[in-house]
């Protein structure tokens, strides 16, 4: 039987383990039974209750000592390692947990894995067909990146290289947003991302050549509407519900349930006042 959730990804310090422990919560508050599986070799310390854990069978340490190693390469070879010979173990470890559960899949987040080879996408290939999990990718971006025009273009191509390299349903997100409540308009304008707008603020003491090359990288994305994002405050009930509302309609998460098992939508979805638009996010 098909098992549903969310493939969380994004740069380093991006908040995905925060993330996954945010809705592990939301969704232990209303009873309904998640489980996190963290695929990151590199992990020490969780801020979830780590159902699996891809450390028990090769971590990054181990790999940096016994190959000699930097963190990178160790992390590259730890992940191939799970391609090759690890495959078995974590289909059992999945297997163990019924249907009707929840998954959350907190990934590494060197963006190599992802743009450069195919790592996480034979990954997902395995999830997805051999182990027959329907799964939404959740790519994180710090807000800290609205910070600067040219870098937050950065984060969304990054997010437009994983999109199109993983091909799964694919929201982008911008996390700690509690951090920026004091900022909600230019909140606004990114969210939206409108380039035209952002490239007018473009920051002085960039050269002219770097300015017209992040202004037609900008062009690009607006030109197509590739990438969107929405926001999550993990102290605000409403914006994890929305979000959780955009992912679980792209997977039809909840279709296969009981009508009176269907506590995780809000209120207003479930008295068919409110409908998601799929025009709201990315999805291919």
């Amino acid at each position: 039987m098909t098992k549903f959730g969310q493939l969380v990804m994004g740069p380093a310090g991006s908040g995905k383990s925060t993330y996954c422990n945010t809705v592990y919560e939301h969704y232990a508050a209303i009873g309904r039974p998640v489980r996190v599986i963290n695929l990151d070799p590199a992990a020490e310390s969780f801020a979830y209750p780590c159902a699996v854990n891809i450390c028990d069978l090769v971590s990054l340490d181990d790999v940096v000592e016994e190959c000699e190693l930097g963190p990178n390469g160790g992390l590259v070879m730890a992940m191939e390692y799970i391609l090759e010979e690890g495959l078995d173990w974590l289909e059992e470890e999945i297997s163990q947990f019924n249907d009707d559960e929840y998954f959350m899949l907190d990934c590494p987040g060197q963006i190599e894995l992802y743009s450069h080879i195919p790592v996480m996408k034979d990954l997902v290939d395995f999830l997805t067909n051999r182990l027959d999990m329907r799964l939404c990718g959740v790519y994180c971006l710090d807000v800290m990146f609205i910070s600067d025009t040219p870098k937050f273009i950065s984060g969304a191509l990054s997010a437009l290289s994983v999109m199109i390299n993983i091909d799964l349903p694919h929201v982008n997100v911008l996390t700690k947003c509690d951090l920026v409540a004091s900022s909600e308009d230019r909140l606004e304008e990114f969210l939206e991302c409108d380039t035209t707008d952002l490239c007018l603020k473009i920051q002085e003491g960039i050269s002219d050549k770097m300015k017209h090359l992040t202004i037609k990288m900008a062009e690009l994305l607006q030109e197509y509407s590739l990438v969107s994002f929405t926001q999550v405050d993990r102290d605000d009930e409403d914006s994890i519900e929305r979000l959780l509302e955009m992912v679980n309609l792209a997977i039809q998460y909840g279709e296969n349930l009981e009508p009176e098992d269907k506590d995780y939508l809000p209120e207003e979805e479930m008295d068919g006042s409110d409908e998601v638009d799929l025009n709201d996010f990315n999805q291919l």
